[in-house]
């Protein structure tokens, strides 16, 4: 996701679903308010497309299975519907099939950082995302530079861990995957 509309549209949440259905955009919903997601950066969809393609690859005849930025996700707890760019789910599916489709369940969940959203992203988005009981990994992928955060459940909370640079490994060890940051940023340019 690139950027959230600063004028969020009032609207009920069956009014939100209704919209979504046919909108040509995406948008996200949270209280009676939804947010219009922006587009993004050949960075952006690089990165999102090599980790759609290498995660799905790594997980090929596993029980769980990566679903692409079109997949909308519901936190129960809190009320919200998002877009991640990323999400992985293990056995089942567990789906709100009220006016289309909403992930329930997801083991992982990526966001890929742009400025406009990475301080929501890192704080309130993450507030949502951990009140998701299936969650055990939040990955904050940045753009410009090769470097994931990666938040992890643990038994007494979360716990951060960083992997920087083209030669780390993102471990991902609860779906018992790993990636090379190298692969994860495959043709992607950063800025001098």
């Amino acid at each position: 996701m690139m950027g959230l509309r600063p004028n969020p549209e009032r609207m009920t949440r069956e009014e939100y679903l209704a919209r979504e259905e046919v909108a040509e955009g995406k948008s996200e919903y949270l209280s009676g308010e939804a947010f219009a997601m922006g587009g993004g950066t050949l960075s952006h969809a690089l990165i999102q497309s090599n980790l759609v393609r290498r995660l799905g690859n790594a997980l090929d005849g596993q029980p769980c299975r990566v679903m692409g930025p079109d997949m909308r996700v519901k936190v129960q707890d809190s009320g919200l519907y998002t877009y991640p760019d990323l999400s992985v789910v293990c056995g089942k599916a567990e789906i709100e099939e009220e006016r289309g489709e909403s992930l329930l369940n997801p083991v992982v969940l990526v966001e890929v950082l742009s400025a406009t959203t990475e301080l929501y992203d890192r704080s309130v988005k993450f507030e949502h995302y951990a009140r998701i009981p299936s969650l055990r990994h939040y990955v904050l992928v940045a753009q410009h530079r090769a470097h994931i955060d990666l938040l992890s459940r643990g038994e007494d909370g979360w716990i951060l861990r960083a992997a920087a640079g083209l030669d780390a490994v993102l471990s991902l060890p609860s779906i018992d995957v790993e990636l090379p940051l190298a692969e994860i940023y495959e043709r992607v340019e950063f800025p001098s």
